[in-house]
């Protein structure tokens, strides 16, 4: 069973090729994946290596966590699942902070104070 590793840390000029050579000699590279920021098409510094076993995976852990990587020491981690997104995540803007119930209860105890 193959193992998913988060690399994050590395120079942006590295390619997915060199990330891919560079973990090989742990063992055998499933894939390698470089995540690149959406607009710009820049590498964000960080992404995915599958190695092919678990023992390999643990391997590559040893070699390069907190290890030199391009001129920069990067971190490498057992990746985990990504975490569900909420609804407010495509336009980016969240709830700001601000419930629903914490609008509606702060306009009401305001409104509270003014009639007294």
């Amino acid at each position: 069973m193959s193992t998913k590793l988060f690399v994050a840390g590395f120079p942006y000029a590295l390619t997915e090729q060199e990330l891919s050579d560079a973990f090989s000699k742990a063992g055998t590279v499933v894939s390698a994946k470089i995540i690149n920021d959406k607009e710009t098409g820049r590498s964000r510094g960080f992404g995915f290596v599958e190695m092919s076993t678990d023992e390999e995976a643990e391997r590559a852990i040893e070699m390069w966590n907190e290890k030199d990587l391009g001129g920069r020491r990067v971190v490498v981690n057992i990746a985990r699942p990504m975490d569900p997104r909420s609804s407010y995540s495509k336009d980016r803007g969240g709830d700001r902070g601000y419930s629903q119930n914490r609008n509606k209860r702060d306009f009401n105890d305001r409104d509270n104070e003014f009639n007294r």
